[in-house]
């Protein structure tokens, strides 16, 4: 399946769930992260602010930004800048409708990098939304370990990689 098909599938996919099931779901994949070995060790986590489709971190970064440092990836132009997310953050709504926090860019290093996407395979492959935000930021930070999550309707079989996909170490879904 090309990767706008599979897009689409995924998309028709999401629409015979309820936002409230999907919200459910987010909470037992977040759970998981929450016991998986990398996270409990992690002290810097890259994580994200969920669009709509995507699973909901929004409760799970209020549980944890004081207990570990959370960094959260803002768009400038074509790229991922990663920001802070303290308690005292103001947020604007960036590209794709997201809302990024206005921090200054982070510097520091990274213990685990979550990471959303449109659909996964059990190689670790992702498919994002098309524009390269993701593997162009993970090409840079390639001993950071990374975990993919999603729902389990967006995990098949196999997802179509080029050279520059930047593939999961691991997917978490339910």
């Amino acid at each position: 399946m090309e990767k706008k098909d599979l897009r689409a599938h995924i998309k028709a996919l999401k629409k015979q769930h309820t936002k409230e099931q999907l919200l459910e779901q987010s909470e037992k994949i977040l759970a998981k992260l929450e016991q998986h070995p990398d996270f409990v060790k992690a002290e810097r986590v890259m994580l994200y602010n969920a669009l709509p489709d995507e699973v909901q971190t929004l409760a799970f970064l209020e549980k944890w930004h004081l207990r570990k440092k959370i960094i959260l990836p803002t768009v400038v132009g074509d790229d991922i800048i990663p920001v802070e997310y303290a308690r005292d953050t103001d947020f604007a709504v960036g590209d794709f409708n997201i809302l990024e926090p206005q921090n200054e860019p982070y510097k520091g290093d990274f213990d685990l990098i979550i990471v959303p996407g449109v659909a996964f395979d059990r190689k670790g492959n992702r498919l994002g939304r098309g524009k390269g935000y993701y593997d162009r930021f993970l090409s840079q930070h390639l001993d950071v370990k990374r975990i993919g999550i999603c729902f389990d309707f967006q995990l098949v079989d196999e997802v179509p990689a080029e050279p520059f996909d930047i593939r999961m170490d691991e997917v978490i879904s339910l």
